[in-house]
């Protein structure tokens, strides 16, 4: 009775150890492997916390990075919503390094900028010191996620670590009037950007439009936009093409059939995803 109360114990405990190691890779299709590490901190704040894929049995130097940031209009949203379009973007780029990240959302107690903003720089500084090298960034989000990492590489990225945006349905221009129907609007005013960073002259809404900050030197980008979106109205995209355009900054943008939350539906993200990896083709003979 005793060996057989051993030997299921130890089977259980082989079980549990396979069952742990199994949740530390990830197989997609016949080939794909990503070793994978769920919830890891990149700061203090238990809201800093990713999910980190890297191509299993693969040299990390020198890879891309995607760095995915999740919409739910600054306040609200979670990586998971992510994982899904993560998992098949995982599919197109095997080779790249994805980290699925969360942020510290915003609140009545809590502006989101610059903290959203610092949560992104803060998630480089770890893939640097964890991958032991100087990646090239592609910072891709939706809504919220989308305005995030445009403000990010148009503005803030003093170390040129972002090679290029993926911009899916994010507002553009926080000053534009068919923005301001948007409902939680007061809240973008109110709450969004802390005012002690702002300067002399400039207000919190100019502040946050990713538009004020392009130069003839920002990233490529990519847009992706409803045609029926009534949170991010289309004219986002037109605002950002026109000042893309006049600043010669590489850039593509297309249009879905459908609303804010339509994009990631199929055939939208299929497209999506296939021009994603022509555009990125593109910026790398540039």
């Amino acid at each position: 009775m005793k060996r057989k109360s051993a030997f299921i114990l130890l089977s259980l405990c082989l079980y549990f150890l396979l069952a742990s190691c199994k949740e530390k890779k990830i197989t997609i299709g016949n080939s794909i492997t990503f070793d994978k590490e769920e919830s890891i901190h990149y700061g203090n704040d238990s809201e800093q916390v990713m999910d980190l894929y890297i191509p299993h049995k693969k040299s990390t130097e020198k890879r891309d990075v995607f760095i995915i940031i999740h919409g739910g209009g600054w306040r609200s949203g979670d990586k998971s919503q992510l994982t899904f379009f993560t998992l098949s973007m995982m599919q197109k780029f095997p080779d790249h390094i994805f980290a699925n990240i969360n942020y510290r959302n915003a609140s009545p107690t809590q502006y989101g900028i610059p903290n959203q903003t610092d949560d992104i720089k803060s998630v480089i500084t770890f893939l640097k010191r964890k991958l032991k090298n100087n990646p090239r960034i592609i910072l891709m989000g939706n809504s919220a996620g989308g305005h995030l990492s445009m403000l990010y590489a148009y503005k803030l990225d003093s170390g040129k670590n972002v090679k290029a945006v993926i911009n899916i349905v994010g507002p553009t221009d926080l000053s534009d009037p068919s923005f301001k129907t948007y409902q939680e609007y007061s809240f973008v005013e109110q709450h969004l950007v802390d005012p002690k960073i702002l300067t002399k002259g400039i207000s919190g809404v100019h502040f946050a439009s990713p538009v004020h900050w392009i130069k003839n030197t920002s990233v490529p980008t990519l847009s992706y936009y409803g045609k029926t979106d009534r949170v991010v109205p289309l004219s986002q995209n037109k605002i950002l093409d026109s000042v893309l355009n006049k600043n010669n900054v590489f850039h593509e943008s297309y249009e879905f059939n459908g609303g804010h939350l339509d994009w990631d539906k199929s055939p939208n993200n299929t497209f999506l995803i296939d021009k994603i990896e022509a555009f990125l083709k593109k910026t790398d003979k540039k």
